[in-house]
C-alpha cells in the first residue's frame, strides 16, 4: 500500500516465536526481534554497544506456520516489513498505543551461520511461484568454479 513505512531489521529474537490460531483458525506468530547498535570508541580502543531496539513483530497464514517451525530463540534474523501502529486500553484502563513490524519477509541472517532451506509446500491455492525443488538445483563448494556454467544446457540456479 503506497505510503506505509516500510523498514529492514536486523537482529536477534528475544523467544522463541509463539504461534496462535485466531477464533476464526488462521495462524498468526508473534516474536521480538533485538537490535542493538555497535559502535567503536576509538579513545577506549573497544567496541560498545548502545541502547537495544525491541521491535515486536508478526506474520499470518501459512508464512506464521513456516516462521515458528524455522526459527528460534537468539537466531540473528534480517526481516523486512511494515510499521503499523496499535491503540489499546490496558487492563488498568490506560490508553496505550504501540508500533509493531507486520512481516513481508524473514530469513536467518548468514553473516555468521550458515542455513539450509527447504521449500515449503503451498497450501494457499498455488499462490507461491513455483520453483524446482531443492534437490534439482546444482550444489557447489567453495572454489568449485564448474559447479555452474553459464549456456551448458542447466537452467539458472537462482
Amino acid at each position: 500500500m503506497t505510503g506505509e513505512t516500510i523498514i529492514t531489521a536486523v537482529g536477534n529474537l528475544t523467544a522463541d516465536p509463539e504461534l496462535r490460531y485466531t477464533q476464526n483458525g488462521l495462524p498468526v506468530v508473534n516474536f521480538t526481534i533485538a537490535s542493538t547498535p555497535r559502535t567503536f570508541d576509538r579513545q577506549a580502543n573497544e567496541w560498545k554497544d548502545g541502547d537495544p531496539l525491541f521491535l515486536r513483530a508478526s506474520c499470518w497464514r501459512d508464512f506464521a506456520e513456516h516462521v515458528a517451525g524455522s526459527l528460534q530463540k537468539g537466531m540473528r534474523v534480517v526481516a523486512t516489513g511494515r510499521l503499523k501502529q496499535r491503540s489499546y486500553q490496558d487492563r488498568e484502563g490506560q490508553n496505550r498505543t504501540s508500533i509493531e513490524l507486520e512481516v513481508d519477509e524473514i530469513g536467518p541472517s548468514l553473516r555468521y551461520a550458515t542455513a539450509q532451506v527447504t521449500r515449503a509446500a503451498s497450501s494457499s491455492g498455488g499462490q507461491a511461484p513455483s520453483a524446482p525443488a531443492a534437490e534439482q538445483w546444482p550444489s557447489a563448494t567453495p572454489g568449485d568454479s564448474d559447479a555452474w556454467t553459464p549456456g551448458a544446457g542447466d537452467d539458472t540456479p537462482f
